[in-house]
């Protein structure tokens, strides 16, 4: 259950398997005659004029917004923010370029049916396979890809394994048969203004494949990047010829590959020293290297309901039940893992074939970028916080900006995306008044005060960032009655007009969750419960508007534990009415995630799991179990395939300092399992935790404390005491 096996090739980049180590990814695809690997760094990122863009100086205007919005003319309220702009967007994160792996087909056997097509010309996904045997996997545990066919016994096998090094920064493939390499950077999509130069030669006795993507020299930006492959046969003969390596007798060829992005042009090429002496680790040795940093992160947390062994042998697209859930958590965290490092995951992770991604390929920050963390935290994977620190910390400045020009503010105002480089809040216009999507800071925040609450380790500067967002919210609300306003509930408007509003909910929960005990707060409007018993998305009196696939208003259930049914039972429930009232708009994988996570908040597994089904019912995974945006496979987008496994984790486990309750929202569907390693706000780890014939958990903290534990179906609710670094059995 900790891999994948696949028994067809990838015909299109989309089905391609994948391996990463946090800044470089590779995409590998394609039949065994001519396969490619696609190759990705988190920061290729195209310039479009934005990355200097700042936000709009309006904060003189704010009277007069405030003034216009509280006369009920929020279009014009919108208007007079936009500052006259149009909508622009971030930076777009794009594919670098392809390894071209080339073999020859036997002596009178034609090339097999079922080879892709010509980059940027996907292959029909109706194309049979090749003939004879064919196999990929991925190893989740290792991080490796791995392809092997031959097409009968006379015919030496075809292989390819490949990883990328989380110890030595490379990306690191092994082949086996002669093969031909070459480098294209003619990848769908490709803008014209970008060129490619491609080379092959031989420096000081080694052979090298180079390639250089340059951008157009009137964009403020990157200058370009680049990559440069060293090829190392153990035997045979090696022959450049233009841009192409021929390799033919080799009992096995090694290739390693560095990858960098030029800031400047003209650049120095990359060095090529160094590659020689890590090739002289082979690849098993390089592997190894790479496993030690690897595995154990991977191998904290493990998921088994009960498939058989039988069921969980099966290629992918044959899983189904409880193997396909297990194999989904599993793929969930390795992608996760492997797609951060030097950032968080972005909306493809780290991953894409082609220019031209949706939404930029950016970090979306006023939902999926927080769904794609639900899992980090709880999931005891601590060192990828260090990337989404990176991240905010990259651009803090950018937000103290906002801040002041906007409203005039001290503190912090976070944007609704960023490309990584640019936290100015610039994608808006008369229509979207992101200016007015006051909870960012704090919603952005939140995954860092959660890792100080299950590490007991505090990002140094998380006290500071905290006390800005709190300083925001109090220069905003100065001289008011407490109403916040302009405000704004991504990504709605009331009665489905105008965003502008007054009291959005989640900017509400967002100014009292960061305010904390500030006799600011007390001055904020309560929640609203409307009269359909809902909790409201507006707390203004305006008309709801519920074809819609976001839930920002449901902010206070998660990930905040403000409302939950052991302390506000009537707003829980009330919160309950609204996840039952909402459309589903176009199905839309974040939003299922979103409602799915509130759901377990609220103790209601049935609900949340209905919400799981609407992703795993309407073909949303590619073979690499990576997921799409929306139903039929359509869009790539790693909100689904990262978000699920900390959905999962909710349901089984649910915590906060001083709380473990067990199986809190448990679906029918997950009648029996065990899960391992799960840590709970609080520095409590859940080592161990079964169900189905009774219910029994280990659990262990690092400090001496006692914890309330409590299991809903039995009654259970005891207080538990824990000392430092024993563990404690329950049953």
């Amino acid at each position: 259950m900790h891999s994948l096996l696949d028994l067809s090739p990838a015909l299109t980049w989309e089905n391609a398997f994948l391996s990463g180590n946090g800044e470089v990814g590779i995409m590998v695809y394609g039949g065994p005659r001519e396969e490619r690997v696609v190759v990705n760094h988190h920061r290729f990122v195209l310039p479009n004029g934005t990355r200097d863009r700042r936000p709009p100086a309006i904060a003189h205007l704010l009277p007069e917004i405030r003034s216009l919005l509280l006369a009920g003319r929020p279009a014009e309220a919108q208007a007079l923010a936009a500052d006259g702009r149009s909508l622009e967007w971030t930076q777009p994160f794009h594919p670098g370029w392809e390894l071209v792996i080339s073999r020859p087909a036997p002596s009178g056997e034609p090339a097999p049916s079922g080879e892709p097509a010509p980059s940027g010309e996907p292959a029909p996904s109706g194309e049979p396979a090749p003939s004879g045997e064919y196999r990929r996997t991925t190893d989740f545990a290792t991080g490796e890809v791995t392809t092997e066919s031959h097409s009968d016994l006379s015919h030496p096998v075809l292989s390819h394994r490949a990883f990328v090094s989380r110890a030595d920064a490379v990306v690191v493939q092994r082949l086996a048969g002669d093969v031909t390499l070459r480098l294209t950077g003619d990848l769908p999509g490709r803008p014209d203004t970008v060129r490619y130069e491609t080379a092959a030669g031989e420096q000081d006795g080694q052979v090298f494949l180079r390639i250089r993507g340059s951008y157009p020299p009137e964009g403020r930006g990157a200058a370009g990047f680049e990559g440069l492959t060293l090829v190392k046969p153990r035997g045979g003969s090696i022959a450049v010829e233009g841009d192409t390596v021929t390799v033919t007798g080799a009992a096995e060829v090694l290739l390693l590959t560095t990858v960098a992005r030029h800031d400047e042009s003209p650049a120095e090429p990359l060095p090529a020293a160094g590659l020689g002496e890590l090739a002289e680790l082979r690849y098993d040795g390089l592997l190894r290297r790479h496993v030690a940093r690897h595995r154990p992160l991977y191998e904290r947390v493990t998921l088994d309901l009960g498939a058989t062994p039988d069921e969980r042998a099966r290629p992918v697209g044959e899983l189904a039940g409880a193997a396909l859930v297990e194999r989904i958590f599993h793929a969930g965290r390795y992608l996760l893992l492997s797609s951060s490092g030097i950032l968080p995951p972005r909306l493809t992770g780290l991953w894409l074939g082609a220019w031209g991604a949706a939404w930029s390929g950016d970090f979306t920050t006023d939902a999926n970028l927080n769904l794609q963390m639900s899992g980090v935290n709880i999931g005891a994977l601590p060192e990828l916080i260090d990337g989404y620190a990176n991240l905010i910390r990259g651009q803090i400045d950018h937000w103290r900006t906002n801040a002041r020009e906007i409203y005039g503010a001290r503190g912090i105002l976070a944007p609704s995306r960023t490309d990584g480089e640019n936290g100015h809040l610039f994608h808006l216009n008369a229509d979207w008044p992101w200016t007015m999507w006051l909870a960012g800071a704090d919603w952005l925040l939140y995954p860092l005060v959660e890792h100080a609450e299950t590490t007991g380790e505090p990002v140094p500067e998380l006290e500071g960032w905290l006390a800005e967002s709190r300083l925001f919210w109090e220069d905003f609300l100065a001289g008011t009655d407490g109403s916040v306003v302009p405000s704004f509930s991504p990504e709605a408007g009331p009665g489905g007009g105008p965003f502008a509003c007054v009291n959005a909910t989640m900017d509400v929960a967002a100014a009292r969750h960061a305010l904390g005990d500030s006799p600011v707060s007390g001055r904020l409007a309560p929640y609203k419960i409307d009269g359909r018993g809902a909790l409201a998305e507006w707390i203004a009196d305006v008309a709801p508007y519920e074809d819609h696939r976001h839930v920002s208003h449901l902010y206070p259930v998660w990930p905040l534990h403000e409302i939950n049914p052991d302390d506000t039972p009537e707003l829980a429930e009330a919160a309950r009415v609204a996840l039952l009232l909402r459309g589903d708009e176009n199905l839309s994988a974040h939003g299922s995630l979103h409602r799915a996570l509130a759901a377990a908040r609220l103790k209601d597994g049935e609900l949340a799991w209905a919400n799981v089904r609407k992703i795993l019912d309407n073909e949303m995974f590619f073979d690499s179990l990576m997921s799409s945006h929306n139903p039929g496979r359509d869009i790539y987008n790693a909100d689904a395939a990262i978000s699920l496994p900390g959905v999962f984790l909710e349901l089984l486990v649910y915590s906060r300092p001083g709380v473990v309750e067990l199986l809190p929202a448990l679906p029918s569907a997950l009648a029996r399992g065990r899960v391992t390693g799960v840590r709970c706000r609080g520095q409590v780890t859940v080592e161990e935790l079964t169900w189905g014939d009774g219910v029994r958990a280990r659990l262990t903290s690092p400090v001496a404390q006692t914890v309330t534990v409590i299991h809903r179906a039995s009654g259970l609710r005891r207080e538990v005491e824990l000392p430092a670094g024993k563990s404690v059995e329950i049953a």
